[in-house]
């Protein structure tokens, strides 16, 4: 099974500027349908609200992409913020690709997590209360958004200059009842460096994925399929949540092959373990 051609992206917010050079490098052109609405799949300000998970948004974009240009194969990105499981007053970024054959409607899916996001927020109660937050991000270059601090209200988005930012702060603090405004980073790509950053980091991986064959079928997707946990505790010998062994495979024919982890670690810390440590 040969690689495409030209392949469809299923996006309106210019993720074509970090995807397209990590695809042409292996010969893949891309084509950006006109007039798809990816808010429709949902939206980081919460007007339109995901449906299903990262996954199914991202398939769904790939969907639209293939029907709009009518060709076989497309690509949808999704990405999702919120705070560090592990140390939740820090941020984690986590940025998805999905490669969609629409004929065999299989998914190659590739993910990058990061560990610095461009992904803050704060509640101001006028202009003056953004210095601590804007000496964390890199604006103008990274855009804001402002809106009412309850839900339902509208926001003011891809704010780039100090001036937009104090009259778009005002005019939300002259409609509310509270008196302050919700300031937030835009975590749309195009208006966000770091996520085109981590965009292109998954379809740099995509990319090699893509490359490399089936040794089975030879068909063209080989990679990460699956994670199995159960390390073993480095003190007691008990199995922990972190993973142990890694599924590498094939979505077109399914077949899998099993392997230790590529980090080669053959334990696991007891603070890990809930058995040492519960």
């Amino acid at each position: 099974m040969n690689l495409p051609d030209q392949v469809a992206l299923g996006t309106m917010h210019g993720k074509e500027a970090a995807i397209a050079p990590p695809l042409g490098s292996i010969g893949i052109s891309l084509t950006v349908p006109p007039g798809l609405n990816t808010d429709a799949f949902g939206t980081f300000t919460g007007e339109t609200s995901r449906r299903g998970s990262m996954l199914d948004a991202a398939r769904a974009k790939a969907q639209a992409a293939c029907e709009i240009t009518g060709l076989a194969f497309g690509i949808g990105s999704e990405g999702s913020f919120g705070p560090h499981p592990a140390i939740p007053i820090l941020p984690l970024g986590r940025e998805v690709l999905l490669f969609w054959d629409n004929v065999r409607e299989r998914a190659i899916v590739e993910q990058v997590v990061d560990q610095e996001p461009c992904f803050v927020s704060c509640i101001v109660a006028g202009y003056e209360d953004l210095d601590a937050m804007l000496a964390r991000m890199d604006f103008p270059r990274t855009s804001l958004v402002v809106s009412p601090t309850q839900p339902g209200g509208i926001s003011t988005k891809g704010v780039r200059s100090a001036s937009e930012l104090q009259a778009a702060i005002a005019k939300v603090i002259a409609r509310s009842h509270d008196g302050r405004a919700l300031v937030q980073t835009d975590m749309r790509a195009n208006h966000n460096p770091r996520r085109m950053q981590m965009i292109g980091a998954a379809a740099s991986q995509l990319a090699g994925r893509l490359k490399r064959t089936c040794p089975s079928c030879t068909a063209f997707g080989w990679g990460l399929v699956s994670v199995e946990a159960g390390l073993p505790c480095s003190s007691c010998g008990e199995p922990t949540a972190l993973v142990q062994f890694e599924l590498h495979g094939c979505t077109a024919c399914e077949v899998q092959e099993r392997s230790p982890r590529r980090d080669g670690m053959l334990e696991a810390d007891p603070a890990q373990c809930q058995q040492c440590n519960p």
